[in-house]
């Protein structure tokens, strides 16, 4: 498509995917470059194709994996995993049914590609600048770090993708978010889009498709900028991109499924020019000042109910925030720092990456995980467990008590053994604090790596920013 005004990033890879524009009465239909499948989402989807006699329209434009409901506990082998519950059990055999019966490429258990969806294609160079992605899960947005538009689907457009390669879409609006400044020392990804989702709220980005713009994003390594993509579903964003850069064409360059020689050349060109325009506008804007930020930890029972580390908790007359607080057991005007801490999770879509395990281990070198205290550390891949051990970050993590795992998602959302006993609080890395998404009754503080090591070791909510004063 032609067009000589000035655009953002999601307009040009919007209009580049439009198989038709949308009318007042019906809406576009996009084309989708990659779609990602994993075990949960799926089953219905392919029942549907073989209710109906449809093949997989685009076999080499699907991908899947297993996270959701397979366990993490070491073992010597894969063969030695069981899968915990006769649910996630037939959800997993029902994913290699349907994968081979269909013709679609899965990393399975015996895979040493295998990992959290979110994780694995952009290792694998899957995940490009200017694509369109979707998944049968809400964090798919991770992907647009990449300058992707990606975002997640249900299971009934999982089977409409799976059929046709093409997906019904309402054109979004656009909000930048504007990060200023510099990040201060123990100030991470992840409190930067706390902090984003505390002043625009839980649905602040509804109906939109957000740009995380700024200096403080711009310096931001790629396995951050996925963090900060990643939670845009919490501020109820469609999606969040980032623009194509340098740093970008330094981490896809030379994996497995990148463009290589001279398709890698034109591949960069095109991909660099995906940039919002100079000119461009947005239908909305925020701007946050990266030098004043903290570390954050929620509160309450969604994303926006969060606070710098070491703040009182507000108060409110609210229904709602009063039956956030209770749940929790926090007290206004108290700050969380010194609660009482059951279980540190590091992991999740979110903070899994070997920088991520990095953070943490930095925190807990020469340390020990306190008495009463369950750590768990979660590599997001395979291949993030075979970096994290040639680095020795596992011998960092296990010499300080924490228990060191197997891939997959594991606590973020307690469906595959790995759960937070009912009224334990969790400081946790992954992005969801909703009532029992990690347990029944289980409590969640959401923090980053840092902040979680630091809270493992004091037993209690901690700060982590004293941690590195050594």
């Amino acid at each position: 498509m032609n067009d000589s005004r000035a655009r953002t990033l999601f307009e040009k890879v919007w209009s580049t995917h439009l198989v038709r524009d949308e009318t007042p009465d019906t809406p576009a239909i996009l084309y989708i470059d990659l779609h990602l499948i994993h075990e949960v989402t799926t089953p219905q989807a392919f029942s549907l194709l073989r209710e109906k006699g449809l093949a997989v329209r685009r076999p080499d434009l699907t991908l899947g994996t297993m996270d959701h409901s397979t366990p993490t506990t070491p073992v010597h082998s894969f063969k030695d995993l069981q899968v915990v519950g006769e649910s996630a059990a037939k959800q997993v055999v029902a994913m290699q049914d349907n994968c081979r019966d269909f013709g679609l490429e899965l990393l399975d258990f015996d895979s040493d590609r295998r990992g959290i969806v979110h994780v694995i294609g952009p290792e694998l160079g899957a995940t490009q600048p200017g694509k369109t992605i979707v998944c049968g899960d809400s964090h798919t947005s991770t992907h647009g770090a990449f300058g992707a538009l990606a975002f997640g689907i249900g299971t009934t457009e999982v089977g409409h993708v799976l059929a046709t390669q093409c997906l019904l879409q309402r054109k979004p609006k656009t909000l930048a978010v504007n990060v200023d400044g510099a990040l201060a020392p123990g100030v991470t990804a992840k409190d930067v889009i706390l902090a984003i989702i505390g002043q625009i709220g839980v649905d602040g980005g509804t109906g939109q498709v957000i740009e995380y713009r700024g200096a403080a994003i711009e310096a931001m390594d790629m396995d951050a900028r996925m963090t900060v993509c990643n939670m845009s579903i919490e501020a109820g964003a469609r999606a969040g991109m980032i623009g194509p850069d340098e740093t970008t064409m330094a981490y896809l360059e030379g994996r497995p499924r990148a463009p290589k020689g001279r398709d890698w050349d034109e591949a960069v060109q095109r991909w660099l020019a995906l940039g919002t325009d100079p000119d461009a506008t947005f239908d909305a804007s925020v701007t946050i000042d990266g030098n004043a930020l903290a570390p954050m930890v929620t509160f309450g029972t969604n994303p926006g109910l969060v606070i710098p580390v070491s703040d009182p908790v507000p108060s409110s007359s609210d229904g709602s925030f009063r039956k956030a607080l209770d749940y929790m057991q926090v007290e206004a005007g108290k700050p969380l720092t010194g609660s009482s801490v059951d279980v540190v999770f590091v992991g999740s879509c979110t903070n899994s990456r070997i920088s991520d395990l990095q953070q943490a281990a930095n925190i807990l070198r020469g340390r020990k995980v306190a008495d009463g205290v369950r750590m768990l550390v979660v590599p997001g891949s395979q291949q993030v467990k075979k970096e994290a051990e040639r680095l020795g970050l596992d011998r960092i993590f296990t010499e300080s008590g924490a228990e060191w795992r197997e891939s997959g998602c594991s606590m973020c959302l307690g469906m595959n053994g790995d759960t937070v006993p009912s009224g334990q609080l969790s400081v946790s890395t992954s992005n969801r604090n909703f009532e029992g998404r990690q347990g029944i009754g289980a409590r969640t503080v959401l923090a980053s790596p840092m902040t979680a090591a630091a809270s493992a070791i004091e037993g209690c909510v901690a700060d982590p920013r004293p941690y590195l004063e050594r």
